[in-house]
């Protein structure tokens, strides 16, 4: 008997996860003998349904929302003996996991490949005692994003970080940072750490463009210094997804991190405020299967 759980956040896509509930909920039932519908009321809510949906052993649990309900229901379904298939409808400002495994952003179609069961083994990171899927950053532009309103990202998008994160350069300072990793330690000066687990970073597709969503590894960047030249020419080759040949920026790739300052931090983590440094982090090596679209041979 096959189960399926649909956590639905109501308010993502504008109210459209409500819309769209109906044949989510009907596509799932063409391959499954229960589906489950369960509302985010509050902060929480996605991680405790998802692992309750390990404990109940569920074949499915699909995701209705933006990043943030997706970031939940990942850290309840890491490190569960029981992990059900993860599928993502993607209705928020940026859908950075969903961009990085080719995931339709178009929600309708996101519905559509699911019948298919087609699979794809994903990574996660894992920091402290809480998981993650696309980045971690420390410094001022990454604190930035904290101000990005509903209404920037509404009429923005993806540009509404950037563009807060240029006002950030402003008032730029450099920060002492020292990181530890696969092949040693880096230690100095920085105005900016991001390092990510997909090549999409903040609706960005070309950040990382060498990170894939299986490879075992952090795709870390330290941006060692910010001048204006240096930023006219770093910004293009960020567009470029070419940041790593840059003169100022020092590029690493690593399984593993631990990360402190002599200055009080706090880290970003998929977007959000998360704990201050120090920080340790590592890569669960394809932890979750996720739904993905299938190769043109599959959909005859």
């Amino acid at each position: 008997m096959k189960k399926a759980m649909i956590i639905v956040n109501p308010s993502s896509g504008k109210e459209q996860a409500m819309e769209l509930l109906p044949e989510a909920e009907r596509v799932l039932q063409t391959f499954h003998d229960e589906v489950l519908v369960c509302e985010t009321k509050k902060e929480g809510d996605a991680a405790a349904f998802a692992k309750n949906a390990c404990e109940q052993h569920c074949d499915t649990v699909l995701s209705m929302g933006g990043d943030g309900t997706v970031n939940e229901a990942v850290n309840g379904l890491a490190e569960q003996e029981h992990r059900p298939h993860f599928g993502i409808i993607p209705l928020g400002t940026v859908n950075d996991f969903a961009r990085a495994l080719q995931i339709p952003l178009d929600a309708e179609e996101a519905i559509r490949i699911l019948p298919y069961e087609n699979f794809r083994k994903a990574d996660i990171g894992k920091i402290n005692h809480q998981y993650f899927m696309n980045v971690l950053a420390v410094g001022a532009i990454a604190e930035a994003s904290y101000n990005v309103s509903t209404d920037q990202k509404t009429k923005l998008g993806p540009l509404a970080y950037f563009v807060e994160g240029m006002k950030a350069l402003a008032t730029k300072t450099p920060f002492s940072l020292k990181i530890s990793h696969d092949e040693g330690t880096w230690e100095g000066n920085a105005y900016l750490l991001v390092a990510a687990m997909t090549n999409s970073v903040g609706g960005f597709e070309k950040l990382a463009p060498q990170a894939e969503v299986d490879d075992g590894r952090l795709h870390v960047y330290i941006i060692k210094n910010i001048s204006l030249p240096g930023t006219l020419n770093l910004f293009p080759k960020l567009f470029k997804g070419e940041l790593q040949e840059h003169s100022d920026v020092t590029y690493i790739q690593s399984s593993s991190l631990a990360v402190s300052s002599s200055e009080t931090m706090a880290v970003n983590i998929d977007g959000d405020e998360g704990e201050p440094l120090p920080f340790t982090a590592s890569v669960l090596s394809r932890h979750i299967s996720v739904f993905v679209p299938p190769n043109e041979e599959e959909k005859v």
